[in-house]
This record gives C-alpha cells, structure tokens and sequence, in this order.
C-alpha cells in the first residue's frame, strides 16, 4: 500500500490526466482562415481568422474607435511575404509581421508590427515602437454586407495588388508594390547567360511584349528563339505583335501569316481567330499609308 501522501498524489494526477482527456474539441466562433496570393514572382499571404456580424453594429460598436484592432479574431493576424515590397511608400521587407488596425470614422491607421508573439491585440503589452510602419487609409462604405469577415485581394497586375479588409458594410484597402520587373531583368539575365533554349528566348520576349518595353530588345529575342529551332504558332505570334508595335506591319503580316499557317495544320482554332483579325487590321493600315 502506497502512503497516504503517496495516494492523494497519485489520484490528483490521475484527476489531472482525465480532466485533459475529457476536454471537447469544439468548433470556433470565428474560424481560422488562409489567403495566398501571386504577385508577379512574388508571393504574398495572410492568416487570420473570420468573426461573424451576426447583427452587430461592426466599426463603431462591436470594433470600437480609436482602439486597436486584431484584424480579425482570435490570436493576431499574420501577414508572409516572400520578396521585399513596397505599401505606400513603406519598404515591407521579406518576412512575416502581425497586422493590426486602429479605425476611425474617416480614417484607420494601419501597422505592420515586427512582434508576432502577441495574443490577439497584445492588450498592455502592445509596443508601437515595435511598429515596422504604420500608414493611413480611408474607409469606404459597400454595396452590399459581408457576413462574416474577409480578406482578399484585388486589382492584381504583374507588380502590383490591392490587400482587402471587408466586414459588414465597410471596406479598406491597402496597395501593395512588387518590383518584378527588376526581379525579371535579373533572371532574364542569369537563364540566358546559362546555356539558353528557344523556350528561354521566347519567354523572356513575351514578358517584355506583356509588358509594353524594349520591343526591339524583345524582337531579336524572338529572332534568336526561331533560329534556334522554335518554329511554333505562338513564337511568330508574339513576333508579330512585337513587330506591330514597332510600326512595321508588313514584318507582322508576315509573321501573323506563319502563325496562322502553323495553328491551321495544328487546328488551333484561338490563334487562327486572333492571327486573322490582326492581318486584316494590319493589312488596312498599311493600304492607309499608302504602301
């Protein structure tokens, strides 16, 4: 028989063990969420969680002004970004920050924060000096209500995209830079100094035509990707767009006639369409020059 001091010790681990075992894993309130988003070559996440408006008087009420906020609920919002970035002016560097607002009627400061330790708001233990940045953005009221809260983003080009905050009837949007194009210029640079194929040619010309520059750098890249070998519809149409860009239509006749040629035979139906539109509309002005 153990002591008696022995005993109670071993019934109140034994309580312990059935209390931990016996606790209900139940479901949230505000359930976590994740948002990942492609900028360019860049990626961009944020975790949070989704509190429902259930009625509620949401900023102002629920959300007080003029007090910090967790952008959500539950443990704070996380924002990731892979790649340096710009909000407003602010260098975001590569690197995970909590996210946190304090709104106001006409305006909410928004802070990126270097400590992601903190429960929900920290509470007291919040430093602004902790703050990467803060920047201000307006508010603005939708037509619609949302439910439970969102994050998304919008407006997404190859360096660029709007991060969403939606709740109720209100929307704040904050605008995110990519440098992609210094990104691509360097990796143009890096895959064509290493042993370069006519598909690496060709994608680095149609990043440059994707993005409207350098079309003559495009075109002897084009130029370079069909002597290698890459004799296909789409490399004589991206030439061919390139070449009208440059003003000479009777080059991107031409090639918009190969290109047509090649995704006939292949029943390419799309570029037959497209490659047939822009002769006709190339062919009429060259006529209108008087060529």
């Amino acid at each position: 028989m153990f002591p008696i001091a022995k005993q109670a010790l071993f019934f109140l681990i034994l309580l312990d063990a059935l209390i931990v075992c016996s606790q209900i894993t139940h479901p949230k309130a505000s359930p976590f969420s994740r948002v990942e988003q492609e900028i360019g070559l860049s990626k961009i996440s944020v975790a949070y969680s989704r509190p429902a408006a259930r009625g509620r008087t949401i900023f102002g009420g629920l959300v007080p002004y003029g007090r910090i906020w967790r952008v959500g609920a539950n443990e704070s919002t996380k924002i990731t970004v892979d790649t340096d970035m710009t909000v407003l002016g602010n260098n975001l560097p590569k690197g995970t920050y909590a996210l946190y607002a304090f709104p106001e009627k006409e305006e909410w400061q928004i802070a990126f924060h270097t400590n992601t330790q903190h429960w929900g708001d920290g509470r007291k233990n919040y430093n602004p000096n902790e703050d990467l940045f803060r920047i201000k953005v307006a508010p603005k009221s939708i037509p619609y209500h949302q439910e439970n809260f969102l994050v998304n983003f919008d407006s997404i080009t190859h360096n660029a995209a709007n991060l969403n905050l939606i709740w109720a009837d209100t929307m704040v949007s904050i605008p995110i830079l990519v440098d992609t194009h210094g990104q691509m210029q360097l990796e143009i640079a890096k895959q064509l100094n290493e042993n370069p194929t006519a598909q690496t040619y060709y994608e680095a010309a149609r990043y440059l035509q994707e993005q409207g520059a350098d079309f003559k750098t495009a075109l002897g890249y084009l130029n370079k990707a069909l002597e290698l070998g890459g004799d296909t519809y789409y490399f004589h149409r991206v030439k061919s767009l390139v070449e009208a860009e440059l003003g000479d239509y009777k080059a991107a006749i031409t090639s918009a006639k190969e290109s047509l040629r090649i995704a006939t035979k292949l029943e390419k139906d799309e570029f037959v369409r497209m490659n047939t539109i822009n002769i006709k509309k190339w062919g009429a002005l060259v006529t209108g020059k008087g060529n």
